[in-house]
């Protein structure tokens, strides 16, 4: 009988989202009277804006015509949603990219899983702690965290990210080959200046590291001085792939589209110590496992770039930024010491002293019957923390906070 991938026999439990929806179910069966809010997974609420419905509606409609009928598209997207990216994410910064350098994907946790693909078996990788998990367990897969060991892989390089350095994580303190950064993080919603990312960028660059950076969350960046994209930080684009998504920009979670973008000024070393562009590599990569987004979810992304798109998917981000609002407030009031939620959809707190992550999550889902996602699941640095959303309805938002201001009344 043939041999399976051994390291896919390391990964602890399930992947936590999967856990999480296991044991809600569970509980949902066991008390079927339970009215349970999901401030969890983030998964938005809000369906697509006119902008792009209309876009979607129109490309439909040509795929039923002879004369605009498409088949295959271009390996790594449609000139129009390309270029609409660029300008409209980039050029409109300050960043050129060439139009080789953007790659449509149907979503960023496929690519930010993908992407370790170019690295080597050996490779050193670096994430922050807590992190989201698809960084650790794509790289678990391939055999490159090593062992699991306790609360950690015993190979991967940790770098804390919470109170105690006001999440601001270190640069390594030993030689890695891979950092993986997302900002406005996920899971603590927080976000770095430029000044502070380009700490990481210049270490990058001393060491002959390479930065994947997720910026997932762009759109819902209000402070001033953070960048949007980390080629806003000088030499980024020597040293840093970005990962991108239509997700909770537009709404696109059950659509599915992405982009990632590779400069042609990053490059690795191969075996016999020659320079190679991992551009190249990605569309190598691409072309043999992709066939590519279909044509009218490309014309419904483009849409968000209209003037109409823009003005409308900000209407639903403001929606959800005031539920994060609500939360992050609410939960200052009643004592609990909170994190983000300004710049990010996310709110991270403190759990009660004396209780577990995963203890909390029990005390939510049965007093409350509020699902959050424990800290613990993000990383060894995420104990002690707690993760809600600002992606459900208003209502429930304020629902969910009003059922646990009465929690310490249970």
């Amino acid at each position: 009988m043939f041999h399976v991938n051994d390291h896919f026999q390391k990964l602890p439990g399930s992947y936590l989202f999967a856990e999480i929806a296991r044991r809600v179910k569970v509980y949902q069966q066991e008390h079927p009277e339970a009215d349970i809010i999901r401030l969890g997974i983030g998964d938005v609420t809000k369906p697509l804006v006119p902008a792009v419905i209309e876009a979607m509606h129109k490309a439909v409609d040509e795929m039923g015509q002879q004369e605009t009928f498409r088949g295959y598209g271009p390996d790594f997207g449609y000139d129009f949603l390309v270029n609409a990216i660029r300008e409209g994410d980039y050029t409109s910064r300050g960043v050129e990219l060439a139009f080789d350098e953007v790659f449509i994907s149907d979503g960023a946790k496929s690519d930010v899983g993908n992407i370790q693909e170019l690295f080597s078996e050996d490779a050193v990788i670096a994430v922050t702690d807590p992190v989201y998990p698809v960084y650790v367990d794509s790289n678990a897969m391939a055999g490159r965290a090593g062992e699991y060991v306790g609360d950690r892989w015993n190979k991967l390089v940790y770098l804390p990210c919470n109170a105690e350095n006001d999440f601001v994580p270190p640069v390594p303190d030993r030689p890695v080959d891979v950092i993986y950064l997302c900002y406005p993080n996920n899971p603590t919603g927080t976000v770095l200046t430029k000044e502070q990312l380009k700490v990481y960028v210049d270490w990058a660059k001393e060491n002959g590291a390479i930065i994947i950076y997720d910026a997932a969350y762009r759109a819902f960046i209000n402070t001033p001085n953070v960048p949007l994209s980390i080629y806003e930080v000088e030499g980024a684009k020597e040293v840093a792939i970005e990962c991108n998504s239509f997700s909770k920009t537009a709404g696109f979670t059950g659509t599915r589209c992405a982009y990632t973008v590779v400069p042609h000024e990053v490059c690795g070393l191969d075996s016999k110590g020659n320079k190679i562009e991992l551009n190249a590599m990605w569309k190598r990569r691409m072309a043999t496992k992709f066939n590519g987004v279909s044509y009218p979810i490309q014309r419904a992304a483009a849409a968000v770039y209209t003037e109409e798109g823009q003005k409308q998917i900000k209407e639903v981000i403001d929606a959800y930024m005031a539920n994060a609002k609500i939360i992050r407030e609410s939960l200052a009031e009643q004592g609990f010491t909170v994190f983000g939620g300004v710049d990010a959809p996310y709110i991270w707190l403190k759990v009660p002293e004396g209780m577990t992550s995963w203890e909390f999550f029990d005390l939510l889902l049965d007093k409350c019957h509020i699902v959050g996602t424990p800290g613990s699941g993000f990383g060894p640095s995420g104990e002690g923390y707690f993760r809600l959303t600002a992606f459900n309805t208003l209502e429930k938002t304020r629902q969910a906070m009003e059922r646990v201001s009465k929690l310490k009344e249970a």
